[in-house]
């Protein structure tokens, strides 16, 4: 007690965290069903996912009379007596694993004729409809038969033509199609032939998640494709901008401004277009690269050997599931260089309306020089015309004085006199205004 006084607060919940999945512990005939319940948009999963998928396993607890696990868990395992139940709570979905285990092991052709899901409530499994994502019997089976013997009593099981079987483990083996079949659900056959104490519980696990993660890996691929004629467009619409710009380099009038500028706008419109498909898609393709990492990863685990005349598991997902991964992926990548395109034809146009801009301001800068040139040659213009008009009055001035001064008996010539000073007066009229405005202009 006091030593647990000195843990971290995440101590204990992080290692619980390694062993909070446990495996369900199978051995002899036993079956199996599996459902993957999917409540989600294709948009990242929040808290709704979760009290959306506790909502569904307190509906199925209470029919049962069995107390829900808290609201913030993630796992529930209870034996209702009947059936076993496993419960897992996942980012986008949640998981119902049903195991029932047989008294006697029935022939593999009837394996899948009594299968858990029968006693799990009607009136529960119509509340799922429109969520199931996966759902899938396994059985398990530990009869002796010949493997091409065996090959051939599972075409009566299973209705696709393709058989997938391969020898996993060392000890058992691994039958599916991996396709729905008429009822509704998917069939896999686990053939026990020498497997060790809890082998088969993580045995069923890895198989079981094998298909929950293909399935759920497999929901980018209608965002792949409902993307692929909008991406179309986007570049269609982006190689007649790039035309449309090559056309306005042949074209200097005072119309290509304006066109530049539309053309600007109509390439942020696209941008804005292509920016909304990438983040309606972007966290589907992220998540089917995750579960493809999953599905790839649980498939190692297998250590499948080849059985003669039969497909593995992996030969069958490289076949049929890496392509539509592929198209996703290429998809993403066909977005973010687009993205880099239309950002570079951006800049591009950018920059040729600011080399027009700065063209057009230096136009200006050149007319505006060019009508100080024309002010100031008018001031000029005015400055001779000031010095004869002030030169003018101050000599009639003058002149009149010089009368005056001839009216009192002064020995003085008015004519001769305003003759004498009209220089003088001229020439300091200039002066003066000369050095008033070297004042007024600090020279």
């Amino acid at each position: 007690m006091i030593f647990s006084s000195l843990n971290h607060d995440l101590r204990v919940p992080l290692a619980a965290e390694v062993h909070s999945r446990p495996f369900l512990h199978l051995h002899g005939a036993e079956a199996i069903t599996h459902l993957a319940v999917y409540a989600g948009n294709g948009k990242p999963a929040g808290a709704a996912n979760s009290a959306i998928q506790h909502a569904f396993l307190s509906s199925l607890c209470a029919h049962f009379g069995v107390a829900a696990p808290a609201a913030e868990a993630k796992f529930f395992f209870h034996d209702f007596g009947r059936f076993r139940l496993k419960w897992e709570c996942h980012t986008e979905f949640a998981t119902y694993t049903f195991a029932q285990r047989h008294d006697a092991a029935p022939a593999i052709e009837e394996a899948f004729d009594r299968m858990p899901l029968q006693h799990a409530p009607q009136q529960w499994l119509a509340s799922l409809q429109g969520k199931i994502m996966v759902a899938t019997h396994v059985a398990l089976d530990g009869s002796e038969t010949p493997p091409q013997e065996y090959a051939r009593r599972l075409r009566r099981v299973f209705e696709g033509n393709l058989l997938v079987g391969s020898r996993v483990l060392h000890d058992a083996e691994l039958w599916t199609d991996f396709l729905i079949q008429a009822d509704g659900f998917s069939r896999m056959v686990v053939r026990d032939v020498g497997l060790m104490e809890q082998q088969a519980g993580r045995l069923v696990q890895r198989v079981l998640e094998i298909e929950t993660y293909r399935m759920m890996c497999l929901l980018g691929l209608p965002h792949a494709h409902a993307a692929t004629p909008a991406l179309n467009a986007i570049e269609g619409e982006l190689a007649e901008l790039t035309a449309a710009m090559v056309a306005t380099d042949d074209r200097r009038d005072g119309d290509s401004h304006d066109d530049e500028q539309e053309l600007l706008g109509r390439i942020t419109r696209l941008a804005a277009r292509l920016e909304k498909l990438a983040v309606d898609d972007s966290y589907r393709f992220s998540a089917s690269q995750a579960y493809f990492r999953l599905v790839q990863s649980r498939i190692e685990e297998l250590r499948e050997e080849r059985m003669e005349g039969f497909p593995t598991v992996e030969e069958f997902m490289d076949r049929r599931l890496t392509p539509a991964v592929s198209t996703c992926a290429a998809i993403a990548s066909r977005q973010e260089a687009l993205a880099r395109r239309i950002a570079q034809t951006n800049d591009l146009l950018r920059t040729r309306v600011g080399i027009v801009q700065e063209r057009q301001n230096r136009q200006i800068l050149q007319s505006m020089n060019r009508r100080a040139a024309q002010q100031l040659k008018l001031q000029q213009a005015v400055e001779g015309l000031s010095v004869a008009a002030i030169s003018y009055y101050v000599i009639g001035l003058l002149g009149y004085a010089g009368k005056a001064a001839k009216a009192a008996g002064w020995p003085v010539n008015p004519d001769l006199l305003t003759g004498l000073l009209v220089p003088v007066v001229a020439a300091g009229v200039w002066l003066g205004l000369r050095r008033m405005h070297r004042r007024m202009h600090g020279g």
